[in-house]
């Protein structure tokens, strides 16, 4: 005869025989998140996304909305796509991180370079190497591929090299970017993994071949975009991208239809190498968007096509989401969409509103200032390079001088600052230590002290700046494009299991998204993080 305690203790063993079992087989735990959804928008405005909510749909920015955390970026100064991408998934400001914009200048070479060139990798598909070796730091994909013993799998896909790598990290299986030479779909051989069907749609269905039969025309009758005058209604827009125009690869990458383009490719993917259906591990996949302003074509008002990429965007993010529903589920899924600051540029009025306007010669700028010098210290050359606001200085002839660098710095930031279109200008020196202007706390941990010059000069809102140090051809020197005054914010949203929905007021540093979407992870922060993680949790 059998007592109840032996059948207990036998019914009790055999439970844990069956859990440790499936423990061993893998299987996951009640409430594991399997998939991480990372989403970079470059250039997303807040006041659109108030603007068109009764355009978009249920299941794209309405779903964010409404079932996850919004919340407000503040970077702290403007940086660009590739800095915000670091900075996001990181947790680390630039000064931390290595990674203070697309390109810096290399002072060996004296000539600008992209940030994540690697002579020593090999394209693949591409024309050059990129590797994430100048990234000092982990971000949160490296952390879930460290948190599942290198287990899972981690997917990006950008138009460009710099958002794909910030946002792939150091342990990504594959980050994918388009190249802008072959317009081939590529990576390079600091991954491991180039995904079949990726090859094959170069082969097939090269993008250099499809641009011809693409166009990019209005979604909605005219009437149904926002608070238009009519002029803007009465003519829609169509652009194409034939062989002929030069500039058609860089229209269409400023156009929502490379957001399609990013939206089939991440969807492959996700499919391909089933992504979220892998038991006992969180896997990733990063895309990046872009909804800066398009600055092609005669008008310079572009409201309707501003509208329409965002409404087109929504409807990729609704085709995106519903696939991870479907295949995954969204109560398995963590979904983190973050946004760049608006560019401190945007195009120029037309000239018969009278707007006020000037030119800052870079080349001029530069020549005024090396004279400057000559009369100051002697003959000689001692200007290397003007990039993107920072000029450097010729420190091999300042050392054979034998002049003092932070004085000879001074002198130029003299002569700079009166100067017509010039705002403000700051030293590297003034910069580093924290004394550079009204922010200059953010503008010191948001600059790469090793790769920026020796000055920093803002030009003044309304001048357009004539990138003329290198090339003098007025088509070159000329964009088109004036200075602005530009936030340094931008719109963030979180929405997870998790996650109560709600909205954040108050802007949050940049730098805490990255471990508050750890915290949510279960996993460890980024190893440079520096803000604490959002507590974000349902009650």
């Amino acid at each position: 005869m059998r007592r109840p305690f032996d059948t207990a203790m036998t019914r009790l063993l055999l439970a844990l025989v069956t859990s440790m079992a499936a423990i061993g087989a893998g299987a996951a735990t009640p409430g594991q998140v399997r998939l991480l959804i990372g989403i970079m928008v470059d250039g997303l405005d807040a006041d659109q996304l108030d603007l068109l909510r009764e355009r978009f749909g249920q299941g794209g920015f309405r779903l964010l909305e409404q079932q996850g955390a919004c919340l407000t970026a503040d970077y702290g100064t403007s940086v660009d796509a590739t800095a915000a991408a670091a900075t996001l998934f990181s947790g680390a400001a630039p000064s931390t991180s290595g990674i203070g914009g697309d390109t810096h200048f290399n002072r060996r070479t004296l000539l600008p370079a992209p940030v994540y060139a690697d002579t020593e990798v090999l394209g693949n598909f591409a024309s050059k190497g990129y590797s994430p070796k100048a990234l000092r730091v982990s971000n949160i994909t490296d952390e879930t591929r460290i948190a599942s013993g290198g287990t899972n799998m981690a997917y990006t896909v950008a138009a460009s090299p710099g958002v794909a790598i910030g946002m792939a990290g150091h342990n990504a299986n594959s980050a994918i970017w388009l190249d802008n030479k072959s317009c081939n779909w590529s990576s390079s051989t600091s991954y491991p993994d180039m995904p079949v069907f990726v090859a094959a749609r170069n082969r097939t269905a090269p993008l250099a071949t499809r641009l011809d039969t693409m166009s990019w025309s209005p979604s909605l009758v005219p009437a149904d975009y926002v608070g238009l005058p009519d002029h803007l209604t009465r003519y829609p827009f169509r652009y194409v991208f034939p062989r002929a125009n030069a500039d058609r690869l860089d229209m269409y990458l400023a156009s929502p239809l490379i957001n399609r383009e990013v939206t089939e490719l991440a969807t492959e993917i996700l499919n391909s190498q089933k992504l979220g259906q892998h038991d006992g591990v969180t896997d990733v996949l990063n895309i990046a968007y872009t909804l800066q302003p398009f600055n092609y074509g005669k008008s310079t008002d572009k409201r309707v096509e501003m509208q329409d990429a965002y409404i087109k965007l929504d409807r990729n993010l609704e085709q995106l989401f519903s696939t991870v529903g479907r295949q995954v589920g969204l109560d398995k899924t963590v979904f983190m969409l973050a946004s760049t600051p608006p560019r401190p540029q945007r195009r120029r009025d037309d000239e018969r509103y009278n707007m006020p306007y000037g030119e800052f010669s870079a080349r001029k700028a530069a020549s005024l200032l090396n004279l400057y010098l000559i009369a100051l210290h002697g003959n000689g050359a001692y200007i290397s390079h003007f990039n993107n606001g920072n000029i450097y200085l010729n420190h091999k002839l300042l050392e054979e001088m034998k002049l003092d660098v932070s004085a000879v710095r001074a002198e130029a930031a003299q002569l700079l600052a009166g100067m017509t279109g010039v705002d403000r200008v700051h030293t590297i020196d003034e910069i580093i230590a924290g004394h550079a202007g009204e922010n200059a706390e953010a503008l010191r941990r948001n600059t790469v002290g090793s790769v920026a010059g020796d000055i920093l000069v803002v030009v003044a809102p309304g001048f357009e700046i004539l990138d003329d140090y290198n090339d003098t051809t007025p088509d070159a020197a000329h964009t088109g494009m004036v200075q602005c005054t530009a936030a340094a914010t931008a719109p963030v949203f979180i929405m997870a299991p998790d996650v109560a929905a709600q909205t954040i007021g108050t802007p949050v540093d940049a730098r805490a998204i990255a471990p508050t979407v750890a915290r949510i992870l279960r996993i460890r922060s980024p190893n440079g993080a520096a803000a604490p993680a959002l507590n974000l949790t349902k009650k």
